[in-house]
């Protein structure tokens, strides 16, 4: 509440502004009001044991160190987690695919947060494991949104393959774990020629789905991965609630655990609607 009071405070002071800078102290005033109201959705799953990891990737774990009331009279609660890199909500940094990659730590913030936007195949791939997200359908986004992909924009793809999360069948395609499971993988990804193409025709920041992997499950080069990584775009995977997005007008914080020399690692992103 002291918060917003101190906003309209502010607001009341800058009506008057006549100066260039106090315009801009003006917008900044506008633009926090604007934020403060917005919808916030969270696109991440939570890491439990239920988390989905690549086949081939150490699980999340969690130990307990503490939990319960002391000698001193106060609760305490510690715990203590392992995982991979890779797995449940998490980003892709560069160096993943690309030996010269930004790490995880060296991503430039501004390709985490950002104005973004949703491309929907869901109607073409809930009904196709093997689903390759193509450059029609960027195009089709384009002309349904009368606007090209703009420019320094995060992209999110719905497959809708997040309703199958955490039935690994449905959604990786097996239940199995090991190298013999990645055979069997089945799930939507992006076509490495649309990948290239945003490379070369559009300038994103950074890009995400509600899959496992950027690349489909039966991808045995990925490269969708090398591409798109290789020109240090990040990749977001096992993305949710990607259905509660419109297809533009909203911004996305997707901020990973910030590991020093980190190929990838666990991702809080969330969306706010404007």
């Amino acid at each position: 509440m002291k918060n917003r009071m101190f906003i309209f405070l502010l607001i009341g002071l800058v009506v008057s502004c006549k100066t260039p800078q106090e315009d801009k102290v003006a917008t900044t005033v506008s633009n926090y009001e604007a934020l403060l109201q917005s919808k916030i959705v969270d696109l991440s799953y939570d890491f439990s044991d239920e988390t989905i990891y690549w086949v081939t990737a150490k699980e999340f774990h969690l130990d307990t160190v503490a939990y319960g009331d002391t000698d001193q009279g106060f609760f305490y609660a510690a715990n203590n987690f392992s995982t991979a890199e890779h797995g449940g909500t998490h980003v892709d940094a560069p160096i993943h695919f690309a030996k010269h990659g930004q790490t995880v730590d060296k991503i430039p913030l501004e390709h985490l947060v950002g104005h973004a936007i949703k491309i929907d195949v869901s109607r073409n791939a809930l009904d196709n494991p093997d689903y390759l997200i193509g450059i029609n359908d960027f195009l089709n986004w384009e002309k349904a949104e009368k606007e090209q992909i703009p420019e320094g924009s995060i992209v999110l793809l719905e497959t809708g393959f997040s309703k199958f999360y955490p039935d690994k069948s449905k959604y990786l395609g097996t239940e199995m774990r090991g190298p013999e499971a990645i055979k069997d993988l089945h799930f939507p990804g992006l076509d490495p020629k649309a990948a290239a193409w945003l490379v070369e025709h559009r300038n994103i920041h950074a890009i995400g789905i509600d899959t496992p992997s950027i690349d489909y499950g039966q991808s045995t080069d990925f490269q969708s991965h090398v591409i798109l990584l290789g020109n240090n775009i990040p990749a977001f995977e096992n993305l949710t609630n990607l259905n509660a997005l419109p297809a533009n007008q909203f911004v996305v914080f997707a901020l990973p655990i910030k590991i020093k020399g980190g190929s990838g690692g666990p991702l809080r992103i969330i969306a706010l609607i404007e």
